[in-house]
């Protein structure tokens, strides 16, 4: 095994996660299942191929900028769960 139990709980409780006993045991089961995956690509031979950040060399993709009509505040705040006719109205955040 990649990762024990107890390495899991200890995450869990890192993260704050409160883990059933079967939640546990999947949880383990699918890390060692990742973990086991990604030392199989480590085996991989990548002495001849080139180090990228994407899968394809894509210079450029972004589109022209075009000015057009944005919606007015009456039909911005139309669909809003809660407006004062002006702006939407949210909880108060402090």
């Amino acid at each position: 095994m990649k990762i024990s139990r107890e390495e899991v709980e200890h995450v869990a409780r890192l993260a704050r996660l409160n883990l059933k006993e079967e939640e546990l045991a999947k949880m383990t089961e699918q890390l060692d299942n990742i973990l086991s995956y990604v030392d199989k690509l480590g085996e991989l031979d990548t002495e001849n191929v080139k180090e990228t950040t994407h899968a394809f060399s894509i210079s450029n993709a972004f589109r022209e900028d075009k000015v057009k009509p944005s919606l007015d505040q009456v039909e911005a705040l139309k669909n809003a769960p809660a407006q004062d006719g002006e702006s939407f109205v949210v909880p108060r955040v402090i």
